[in-house]
């Protein structure tokens, strides 16, 4: 299986790189590892990708200079679970002309045989783009057959259709940042990597699969991608400032709304609360300080705000449901 990206106007192939089918690796563990620059798109960053038996995991990180159009040809038969995580990117599909567009903090799964099109890179600063791979007999295990939607798609796949699961695009809940996350700053080795990989693949597919089975079209998001846009930027903060207290009138003047607009838009595009969100943020980066070993409970409090132990413990056992003591 082979992928090659060039410049439309000019016979320079910049990027070539092939599979083995099904992705199978014999390196260490079954799974093997690739990085290439971002200067191949006259850009910064690059695009790191991990592969192992059904599954080819990529993330791509880069700043293009300019507007940027390529054509690519892929000859893989493949499913992919494609998260846009800042950025916008517009692929057609030369046969069918069917069009393809992500915004910054989108998802969809995607059906591909043979692709040869087109993908269009509007000029932003920055670019990321998380994607997973997989055969698609594998991927047909998971795909629930209670809804005519995951029907239709089964049925694309057996005629070999290139298309989307769905027609329109879904937002990135925390849950499923968090997953990419940890995906992306696994530090294991070899074949406990690849296990680590496999499992958190597998959640990340199940939670977009619940979300979209759970779609109700009469309770859709109406913001903007202006004010989607702004509400990752609240989240954002929240995440780099887990230690100190946000009050919603402060976090609406900070970002330019009013406190109904970020209350309101806040839950409608992540399906939680502010402060609820903030809370969980919290617990779940003092889980992983405490995995670490490195801080024992009343430091690891300290360091997410709690001035007292104990009402971190009582948050931290409501969240978890064991204490910290237990998992130091």
């Amino acid at each position: 299986m082979t992928i090659k990206f060039e410049y439309e106007q000019l016979e320079e192939i910049l990027f070539q790189s092939s599979y083995p089918k099904g992705f199978v690796s014999s390196n260490d563990g079954g799974l093997t590892e690739r990085y290439y620059s971002a200067e191949m798109l006259r850009g910064l960053g690059g695009y790191k990708e991990i592969f192992m038996e059904n599954i080819h995991i990529g993330y791509g990180d880069m700043q293009l200079e300019s507007i940027t159009e390529v054509n690519f040809k892929s000859e893989m038969e493949t499913v992919e679970l494609h998260f846009a995580l800042a950025g916008d990117v517009l692929t057609q599909d030369a046969k069918s002309k069917r069009e393809f567009l992500f915004g910054g903090n989108q998802h969809n799964i995607v059906y591909a045989s043979n692709f040869c099109g087109k993908a269009h890179f509007p000029k932003r600063k920055d670019f990321k783009v998380f994607e997973i791979n997989m055969s698609p007999e594998f991927f047909q295990r998971f795909l629930p057959e209670n809804k005519k939607l995951f029907r239709s798609f089964r049925q694309a796949i057996e005629r070999k259709e290139s298309r989307p699961l769905s027609p329109h695009n879904y937002p990135i809940s925390p849950a499923m940042g968090h997953l990419i996350q940890e995906i992306l700053h696994c530090n294991r080795k070899g074949i406990f990597k690849r296990i680590f990989l496999e499992s958190k693949v597998t959640e990340l597919l199940l939670l977009q699969l619940e979300q979209i089975a759970g779609f109700d079209a009469a309770k859709a998001c109406f913001l903007n991608n202006h004010e989607i846009d702004r509400m990752y930027a609240v989240k954002e903060y929240l995440e780099r400032n887990l230690d100190q207290a946000q009050p919603i009138f402060q976090l609406a003047q900070r970002f330019g709304t009013n406190e109904y607009a970020l209350k309101t838009g806040f839950k409608e595009v992540f399906g939680t609360t502010v402060f609820n969100f903030w809370q969980s943020a919290k617990m779940n980066e003092a889980k992983k300080m405490l995995l670490t070993g490195e801080l024992n409970v009343s430091e690891v409090a300290d360091q997410i705000g709690y001035k007292n132990p104990q009402h971190f413990s009582t948050a931290f056992k409501r969240k978890f449901g064991y204490s910290p003591s237990k998992l130091r």
